[in-house]
Order: C-alpha cells, then structure tokens, then sequence
C-alpha cells in the first residue's frame, strides 16, 4: 500500500485475532507499530510473535486513565501516532433475557466506551498535528439483526454511528472509517462455537467459510494507506457475501 512505510501505527487489542494480524500486516507494510492490550499472557506472546514491534503497552481501554497512559507511552516509543486501528473489543454468547447488568455494563464499558476513549485521545493528538487516520472495529452485528448477542450488536451499532460522526466532525484533517467483518476465525470465535456450530455458519456464507484474521488486516491496512485518502466517514463490510442477500442468506 501507499504511504504507510514509517507511519506511526497503534492497535487496541493487538496481542491476539484480528488484532496481531493487523499489527504483523502494517510491520510487513515498513510502519512502525505499538500495541496496546489488557492481556498479560497475550503481550508476552504477541512480543515474541513480532520482536519488531515499537512497544507492547499494558491498557485496558475501558479505562481512561490507562488510555490516556497508553497513548502517551505509544507516542514516546514513536514519537506521534499516524494511524489507529481501534479494535479492542470482548464478546458474550447468551440469550437476551440471560444477560446481566454486570455484563451488559462490561460490553458497553470495552466495545463503545473504551471506542469513544481511545479514539477521542487520538483524535485530539491528530488534530493539533493536522492530519491522521482513525479505523473502528465494527461488525455486520451491527447492521442487521443476531439472535445471542443483543448486547454486543448495540455496542457495534453505537461504533458505526459514533465513526459517522466523527468522520464529519474531524474532517477535513483526520479521515475515519470502520470495518464491519462478519465471521472471522479467532480465538475469541473459536472458544464460542463448537465444530458443528461453525459449519453451520459456513454453509450460510456465499464463500463457504469465516475470514482470516489476516483479511481483515489488509482492509485496514487500505483504508489507512494513501490509496484511500478520499474516503472517510464509511463503513465497510467483509463478510464472504453473508448480509447480501438479506433473508435470503440467512
């Protein structure tokens, strides 16, 4: 991709899924990379997976203050931050009138909250300096309706509609966008889904199978190039074709 040799990469949730390969495919890109994660066991191994990484920083980003922490140890590392990929997110598989208050107050705390943190952090830092791209982790979850996670496709709809604003509020200096994936082999995935589950969903899938998490990183790495310096306040889904035919694909 254009343009994205020696910029100042950061990705939320990066030690693992989505998150990792994302990291892997901007390094194969000649940026420079930090990832912030919560997980203890997954830093470890993501430092070991990518000893080129610029830093692994320790962040919960349903927490602000860790946020604001994190981005300041990332620019320190870097020296500014060009890019974010804001991909942190947990997920719950359980039927709507089984969710908790604790739990439905997590989601929202991780997957639209610690959103709304970083990106308004990254957002300011961008501004000041005049320029930047902010990518959102969203999903076809929150663009059309899945039954067992109520809670999870509010926060992805409040991402998409959050990127929205933001992307005409912050232009014409910060350009932002969000990526909707539908099914992607991950850890997170794998630990919900049994064999036979996940060959249900793959029957329902025009291509027939869940997304690489690597993909999904070369989306990102599009949109935050300068091969895609004319869009900005759009959503792009990346589903083998699953929310295309409406019912029909269901």
């Amino acid at each position: 991709m254009r343009g994205l040799k020696d910029k100042r990469v950061l990705v939320t949730g990066g030690a693992s899924g989505i998150g990792a390969a994302t990291a892997a495919r901007f390094l194969e890109e000649g940026s420079r990379v930090c990832v912030l994660d919560r997980d203890a066991r997954g830093r470890e191994q993501i430092a070991r997976d990518l000893p080129a990484l610029s830093g692994v920083i320790a962040t919960d980003v349903a927490r602000l203050t860790e946020v604001k922490a994190g981005f300041a140890e990332a620019i320190g590392q870097m020296g500014g931050v060009d890019i974010v990929i804001n991909n942190a997110g947990v997920s719950i598989r359980h039927n709507f009138l089984d969710i908790t208050a604790e739990e439905w107050d997590r989601l929202m705390a991780v997957n639209l909250t610690g959103v709304f943190y970083v990106a308004q952090t990254a957002a300011r830092h961008m501004f000041d300096r005049g320029n930047g791209v902010i990518l959102n982790m969203g999903s076809t979850n929150g663009l059309v309706g899945h039954p067992h996670y109520a809670d999870y496709n509010a926060t992805k709809a409040g991402v998409i509609q959050l990127t929205r604003s933001m992307a005409i509020e912050l232009a014409p200096k910060v350009r932002v966008n969000a990526v909707a994936p539908g099914y992607v082999l991950t850890p997170m995935q794998r630990a919900e889904y049994t064999n036979e589950m996940l060959d249900e969903v793959n029957r329902k899938i025009p291509l027939r199978r869940h997304a690489r998490p690597e993909e999904i990183a070369a989306l990102f790495a599009f949109l935050a190039s300068d091969d895609a310096s004319y869009i900005t306040g759009n959503v792009y889904t990346i589903d083998g074709g699953e929310t295309a035919g409406g019912m029909a694909s269901r």
